[in-house]
């Protein structure tokens, strides 16, 4: 059976773990974010890329103009 604890010491439970966590600077958030648009730019690149190769060999095979 899981103990309960009441409301007061959780909030401080969470406030001491919190308090533990090592945030990232400024710096690194930035470098964080501007690393995952990148990469969302080269895959939506890519994906575009595939789907427009992928559309051209179905028209060149079933033999079908836009």
């Amino acid at each position: 059976m899981a103990k309960t604890t009441n409301p007061f010491t959780f909030l401080q439970q969470v406030r001491s773990e919190t308090a533990k966590v090592t945030w990232p600077s400024r710096r690194e958030t930035m470098i964080s974010t501007v690393m995952v648009l990148g990469f969302a730019v080269i895959a939506m690149i890519f994906f575009f890329a595939a789907d427009q190769l992928m559309a051209f060999a179905v028209e060149q095979i079933l033999g079908m103009g836009r």
